[in-house]
């Protein structure tokens, strides 16, 4: 599984470089717009190992980001399954909120939090947890009728035991959006770190951008790619042994 991840990865990574570089040469485009394999290479070996740390900082922003988004989703979705009118509250706030871009956002979260940490974690949560509420939601509102039946009829069906046959019962769906809500994740970060951050490796994107050097920036863009890569791979190797554990019960 993480293997596969690793590979699809290098796959389509290699293709985006050819075909960088097969336009290069078609249109015989100078190393300053477009830097050749040596001129790659030799990048990469000056600053891979400060933008693996860059890459580092922005993947524990992520991380954490996304910790937080699947608890807010989680609550959100426990909270808004019932057809109640506190149900009805939460979810109506909830896409709201999401209903407001995050580039007209995040320059009211600089001003008041400033460009550090907590700025970057909560743009990272704000864009990661939608997908993830939507996920909840829909699993938290569909009954499992034929479990909960039993419990409800031998009178042991309480909220806690509800939420949890439904979570258990859909732990491939829930593994495959967590899994690729740490894109989003990432994604914001680093959204974040390129707008008005200073540490990071989108901050290290924006530099690069500035200098015209492509050759950092796809070598950040591989570090991207490949550390992402092997994190789904753990979230989807984490989700693989949660459902054999319950399945095994």
């Amino acid at each position: 599984m993480l293997h596969r991840r690793v590979y699809q990865f290098l796959i389509v990574y290699s293709l985006g470089l050819a075909l960088l570089l097969g336009i290069k040469y078609l249109l015989d485009l100078s190393n300053y717009v477009i830097p050749g394999p040596m001129e790659i290479w030799t990048t990469c070996r000056e600053v891979a190992r400060r933008y693996f740390a860059d890459v580092m900082d922005t993947m524990t922003v992520a991380i954490i980001g996304q910790v937080l988004s699947i608890c807010m989703a989680g609550f959100i979705g426990i909270v808004g399954r019932q057809t109640t009118w506190l149900g009805s509250f939460v979810k109506v706030a909830a896409y709201n909120v999401q209903a407001y871009p995050i580039v007209a956002l995040a320059p009211i979260i600089f001003i008041l939090l400033g460009d550090g940490f907590i700025s970057r974690l909560l743009i990272a949560a704000m864009i990661c947890y939608f997908p993830l509420l939507l996920s909840v939601l829909g699993i938290m509102s569909e009954p499992v009728r034929d479990i909960e039946h039993f419990y409800r009829n031998t009178g042991r069906l309480r909220w806690q035991l509800e939420v949890k046959i439904r979570a258990f019962e859909n732990i491939g769906k829930l593994t495959t959006v967590v899994a690729g809500s740490a894109t989003l994740a990432m994604a914001g970060t680093i959204v974040a770190e390129f707008i008005a951050a200073n540490a990071g490796i989108g901050y290290s994107i924006r530099i690069a951008l500035y200098q015209s050097d492509l050759g950092k920036i796809l070598v950040a863009l591989f570090l991207i790619g490949i550390s992402l890569s092997i994190y789904q791979g753990l979230l989807e190797w984490m989700g693989a042994l949660v459902r054999n554990a319950w399945e095994s019960q």
